[in-house]
């Protein structure tokens, strides 16, 4: 049960949603917890180059990370249902916020504090994941939802892609420490920034607070209400574990010895993000007419990167082939979030996003632990092609599942025009 009264839901929007208060204050919050999420990682890769911190203190910290992410973002996804979305996306990431000092006081000093503080960090980073997907939903209304994803890509997106160049140059001037304790300014923009949704629990709801099994379990079956969704996270899952933990492995192996430079590592990273900028720009308009098959082809569209990885083709072949995977996972991406947000019931969408993030994204450390001992084993190119095979042939799989069609459990009419299907202007 909600603790609050619900406020009156936004009005429609008209036009842009960037021209919309409620949605630019959501965007700058979203966009400061993904730069944060970001950031950290990348500002410890810099404490170990600087000498402040070992790869294997480095490990560490980011292990405890993942694994408060992972426990966070389902207890997150419930909490994000029982109550305020705006309350949880606050609280977690003042969770978050608090961990940054905290980082900086045991960076060099005390491995322990450092280990708490990154299982806090994670814990906030996974528990606001849910909840800003929920708030997205209660914020924007239903004909400018995939605009706002869009839009909140976007964003992300130039985040990493600009992000190492400005944090490499602010560590010239200032320490590591202080960069943690920058991390936890972008975590307090996250928290205070963006403002309260309408409430999306229905009226008439049953006051009685049931256990957090129960809702949990709730949150799932929800979830196989919709195949298209199960069918979906499969594609997904299968694409993140096999496909990009491959690559994540293989491509500085094959830049060092195929190609003998760096460049092609630093080169091909660049070349998927800068992808991904595009396919998200193309999805603020782009409405195919059966949007959920769109959506799977352009997911498998990544399997062109392992695929060039294993073959003997110039640079430039690897780098274009990571330019349309990252155009495809945004092709992907957009629509399958708007999906989820238009599919769900509202007072369930959080925990079925959190289910999304834990299955996708959980899993992925498992790839990368399968895909190593199996390189060394199997060698390069065996693997490369079992994981392009995979990235092609999940998704294509999925788009059997009746209902991937149009991501949406009752297939329009035919007669329907595909732009009031997908939520357009």
């Amino acid at each position: 049960m909600r603790t609050s009264p619900a406020p009156e839901a936004p009005a429609p929007q008209t036009g842009s949603v960037l021209r919309d208060l409620a949605f630019l204050r959501l965007w700058t919050g979203t966009a400061a917890s993904g730069l944060a999420t970001w950031a950290l990682p990348f500002v410890l890769g810099l404490a170990v180059l600087h000498r402040e911190l070992s790869t294997a203190e480095l490990g560490l910290v980011l292990a405890v990370r993942t694994v408060g992410f992972l426990a966070a973002v389902t207890v997150g996804g419930v909490l994000a249902d029982r109550h305020s979305r705006r309350a949880v996306v606050r609280w977690s990431a003042l969770a978050a916020a608090v961990a940054a000092p905290f980082l900086a006081l045991g960076l060099g000093r005390s491995l322990v504090v450092m280990s708490v503080a990154g299982a806090l960090a994670g814990a906030g980073q996974g528990a606001c994941r849910p909840a800003f997907q929920a708030l997205t939903a209660e914020v924007v209304d239903a004909a400018h939802r995939q605009q706002a994803n869009a839009a909140i890509t976007l964003a992300v997106r130039t985040s990493t892609l600009a992000g190492p160049a400005v944090t490499a140059l602010l560590s010239a001037f200032v320490g590591s420490a202080t960069l943690l304790l920058g991390v936890g300014l972008l975590w307090l923009v996250a928290a205070f920034v963006p403002g309260r949704g309408a409430d999306a629990k229905p009226a008439g709801h049953p006051p009685e607070r049931v256990s957090f099994r129960a809702e949990l379990v709730d949150g799932v079956r929800e979830a196989r209400r919709h195949p298209w969704f199960v069918a979906g996270l499969g594609a997904l899952t299968g694409v993140i574990a096999l496909g990009y933990s491959a690559t994540s492995v293989a491509l500085p192996l094959i830049s060092r010895d195929r190609y003998h430079t760096e460049w092609v590592l630093a080169s091909a990273m660049t070349a998927y993000t800068l992808g991904a900028l595009v396919g998200a720009v193309l999805t603020t308009r782009y409405r195919p007419r059966s949007q959920g098959w769109s959506a799977l082809a352009a997911l498998a569209l990544y399997g062109l990167a392992p695929l060039s990885l294993m073959l003997p083709v110039t640079p430039l072949v690897v780098v274009g082939a990571y330019v349309v995977a990252g155009i495809g996972i945004e092709l992907f991406n957009v629509p399958w979030l708007t999906a989820t947000q238009r599919e769900v019931a509202p007072d369930k969408l959080a925990r079925v996003s959190s289910l999304d993030f834990l299955v996708s994204y959980g899993l992925a450390p498992v790839g990368l632990a399968l895909i190593v001992p199996a390189i060394d084993t199997f060698g390069t190119t065996p693997v490369l092609a079992l994981c392009a095979a995979a990235c092609f042939l999940v998704p294509a799989a999925a788009a059997l599942v009746p209902t991937t069609r149009h991501f949406t459990r009752t297939p329009p009419p035919s007669a329907t025009p595909a732009p009031a299907r997908s939520g357009s202007k």
